[in-house]
């Protein structure tokens, strides 16, 4: 073979492994699912109650489930909502307390706006205390 087939060979397995991997982001990342589905929410208070919520929604974030069933309150900021209030119970930031959001037991690492729901999934918030 010569040098130039080389290359060309090369060239077009390069271009199938890119395909490949935008493919398999495209059908394996998370994504908003449409249509409705049921999640679960529990909330653990400061006096460590436990409440369970069943929210059968359409959307496609958790904040856009919660808030309408007045579930949470907060404040905007530049990252989306910063929930200050869950299931009534306020968070006092001069005792360092916050709403801590996991799911299946998982702490997120997104808040309420960018965290993608599916059908069946578990949810917690817990208020915590200590930064």
């Amino acid at each position: 073979m010569s040098k130039n087939t080389k290359k060309i060979i090369a060239v077009i397995a390069l271009l199938v492994l890119v395909a490949a991997a935008v493919f398999a982001v495209l059908h394996f990342a998370p994504s908003a699912s449409e249509g409705d589905k049921t999640i679960a929410v529990a909330v653990i208070h400061g006096d460590g109650s436990r409440k369970d919520f069943s929210i059968s929604t359409d959307a496609e974030n958790l904040r856009a489930a919660l808030e309408p069933e007045g579930l949470i309150q907060g404040q905007e900021s530049e990252f989306g909502l910063y929930v200050l209030t869950v299931d009534g119970e306020t968070a006092d930031e001069d005792l360092q307390q916050w709403w801590c959001i996991t799911k299946s037991g998982g702490q997120l690492m997104t808040g309420v706006d960018d965290t993608v729901i599916a059908d069946g999934e578990q949810y917690e918030f817990t208020l915590t205390t200590g930064w």
